[in-house]
């Protein structure tokens, strides 16, 4: 068996990579969980100084790596080089506050001394997905491997090129060779590397159903899991809304990566008295969108990453009009090679349709009318996920509230995008999973969290 490269604006076949056999795997464990065992004894800040070698080295060969992920997978070049420099940022944020976070915390207790530290737990499994495929695996090797740990990449079949890359880089930057190996193996072989002993925990970014699999797996076996799922975003744009902002915004949100993304605005909730408006404004910024190869640099919208993923988006579409919603933009694939679907908008999408109740992981927006505020939040919460949503109101306070008290989810913005930051806790909540990356708690899910006390 092998892994094959794609190109899905083309359909040509890039290369081929061998799948590891169960033999060339325990020999990569068992040497990643060698190699773990020493840098674990390394100062953490000779950690801290490789991980900032890394993030020269991501800068230097942007263009490159934004290329390899334009042909792998279809991103266009312009975002491409951003996710680069957000990988060099994480590796940065963590080599520079890391140690704060993995600093031991005394508290006073009935004996002498007592304290809490945070020391590494072994090898990590890092289960990881196409769609951003350097920044999903950098902002978790970045703190697990400042934290001591090790890990075992087992990457998207469809981006076996990146996961080469960035292996490489790490290599090239003087982290030991065979700390974070690449694992090419199928789904179906992930319950056998988690239940090796020296594996002792996972993380895991991909759907819903994945997560599920890889959290039984886990659960079997008593290991800690960190789970990234699906996503279904509310926007929520309420009658005292810039509507404008609020439509360039959504449309933004929408499109990012070709509309693959598990934090996109995907359920636009509107209130009736501005939804006419913000239809139209909405409308305009969708239909503005350049699509085309992303390899040209004008290009926003590239394909969809491979054509399946585009014929089943498309069939959520007709499912979703034959349910009584309309198409005001797009919905019809373009005939010829590649794997494009076009920026659509669906209007007037109710209970009981794709896309109202489905994660629609693809250049497609559901607009939801609304009577007021409180059907908003009644219907941006009708929904089985829980990662990100936003609201769009003038008046901050109430926007506030709203985001921090009201809304079934676990980034929340106001008159904004959800998008996630080193510095801040990124994570979910229902069917999009559990645990959190990045920021102070990020770091700290992948340690033993030990009490020292000292009579």
């Amino acid at each position: 068996m092998a892994f094959v490269s794609i190109n899905p604006a083309t359909g040509e076949t890039l290369g081929t990579y061998p799948e590891h056999t169960d033999l060339e795997v325990d020999r990569k464990l068992d040497a990643a969980d060698a190699a773990q065992r020493l840098w674990a004894r390394e100062p953490l800040e000779r950690r801290a100084d490789l991980l900032r070698g890394v993030a020269a080295a991501l800068r230097r060969r942007a263009d490159g790596l934004a290329r390899l992920m334009a042909l792998e997978m279809g991103k266009p070049l312009a975002q491409g080089v951003s996710e680069v420099e957000k990988c060099a940022w994480v590796c940065e944020h963590y080599a520079d506050r890391g140690a704060e976070a993995l600093a031991p915390v005394e508290i006073p207790t009935d004996p002498r001394r007592s304290a809490v530290h945070f020391r590494p737990l072994g090898l990590i499994l890092a289960v990881m997905p196409w769609n951003f495929p350097f920044w999903q695996v950098f902002r978790f090797l970045a703190p697990a491997l400042l934290a001591g740990n090790g890990g075992l990449l087992k990457h998207a079949p469809s981006v076996p090129g990146c996961a080469d890359a960035i292996v490489d880089m790490l290599r090239g930057a003087g982290f030991p060779p065979d700390l974070f190996p690449n694992l090419r193996i199928p789904p179906e072989r992930v319950g056998r590397v988690l239940g090796h002993p020296k594996v002792r925990a996972a993380t895991l970014t991909g759907s819903t159903a994945a997560g599920r699999a890889v959290a039984a797996q886990a659960g079997e076996r008593l290991k800690k899991t960190v789970l990234e799922l699906g996503g279904s975003d509310p926007y929520l744009v309420l009658a005292d809304a810039d509507v404008e902002a609020a439509a360039r915004i959504c449309a933004t949100s929408r499109l990012l990566n070709s509309g693959q993304s598990c934090i996109a605005a995907k359920r636009l909730v509107v209130v009736e008295s501005v939804l006419g408006e913000f239809e139209a404004r909405f409308v305009a910024h969708m239909a503005a969108a350049v699509v085309g190869d992303p390899l040209d640099p004008g290009v926003e919208v590239g394909p969809m990453a491979r054509r399946d993923l585009r014929d089943g988006l498309h069939r959520q579409v007709l499912r979703s009009l034959e349910g009584g919603a309309r198409c005001l933009l797009g919905g019809q694939p373009p005939e010829g090679p590649g794997a494009f679907y076009p920026p659509t908008v669906l209007t007037d999408v109710g209970p009981g349709t794709p896309a109202y109740g489905e994660e629609l992981f693809g250049p497609v927006a559901a607009v939801l009318p609304v009577r007021d505020e409180a059907e908003a939040i009644r219907v941006a919460n009708d929904s089985p996920y829980g990662l990100g949503a936003a609201v769009f109101t003038r008046d901050l306070e109430r926007g506030e509230r709203i985001a921090s008290e009201e809304l079934d989810a676990g980034c929340c913005c106001v008159n904004g995008l959800v998008q996630s930051d080193p510095r801040l806790p990124f994570g979910d909540i229902k069917d999009s999973g559990y645990g959190r990356e990045l920021g102070q708690f990020g770091i700290r899910e992948f340690v033993n969290v030990k009490t020292v006390s000292v009579a």
